[in-house]
């Protein structure tokens, strides 16, 4: 059985069911927490899987935020600042990461209330997360507000990174699953990768041919 549903059907739905359904729906995605600080030095950590690459050269990256109220939040710091960071989740942070997205009060920093450690690397001023394995540093770049639903588009240029040496190959491919980093399903699902198959480069006159492939078990021995 087969099941259909037209934008009518959308409108109609409870809003938190149509949240879970149109967000799953999507696929997997990067999960990432963004870590910002306002110019007092006052940390702001959040979850985002909304992550997406923009361009190589130069390399940006961009994500959407959400509506919300100006202030010492993500976006407030990210204006007023004009940096961020981006931190991969692994297994063992997953928890204390999705508790970033719960609505503490301004002042409060999600880094002392799920207990990570905040992180600076020289050059830049926004806070890293020190238990990632693979962090970003980001400069802003623009910001584009998109008024049918009040979100923000937010792009940044790339400015730092830090990565293992074996998640990294010579090739310049990074293999996250080396890493560990999670994926995202909607709002509230997490899961790990367990094989990552790598294919040529797509030609018209020749079929693709498999180059790597690896699976949790080789990973693991």
């Amino acid at each position: 059985m087969k099941l259909k549903f037209t934008d009518q059907d959308l409108v109609a739905m409870e809003r938190r069911y149509r949240g879970n359904f149109l967000n799953s729906l999507g696929g997997f995605k990067s999960a990432v927490l963004v870590g910002t600080a306002d110019f007092q030095g006052q940390c702001n950590l959040a979850i985002f899987n909304s992550l997406f690459h923009v361009g190589a050269d130069p390399a940006l990256w961009g994500m959407v935020v959400r509506p919300c109220v100006p202030g010492r939040n993500t976006l407030g710091n990210i204006l007023s600042t004009e940096v961020f960071t981006l931190n991969h989740i692994t297994p063992s942070m997953m928890e204390r990461a999705h508790q970033c997205s719960a609505k503490y009060p301004e002042g409060v920093s999600e880094f002392d209330q799920v207990g990570f450690e905040p992180e600076f690397l020289e050059g830049c001023n926004a806070p890293f997360v020190r238990e990632s394995v693979i962090k970003i540093g980001c400069q802003l770049v623009q910001t584009t507000d998109i008024p049918f639903n009040g979100t923000t588009l937010v792009l940044g240029k790339i400015t730092h990174i830090e990565i293992p040496s074996d998640v990294l190959m010579e090739d310049g491919f990074v293999n996250l699953m080396n890493g560990g980093s999670l994926a995202s399903s909607g709002l509230d699902g997490y899961a790990t990768l367990s094989e990552i198959k790598r294919l040529s480069y797509a030609k018209v006159s020749t079929p693709p041919q498999l180059i790597f492939q690896q699976n949790k078990d080789q990973k693991d021995s």
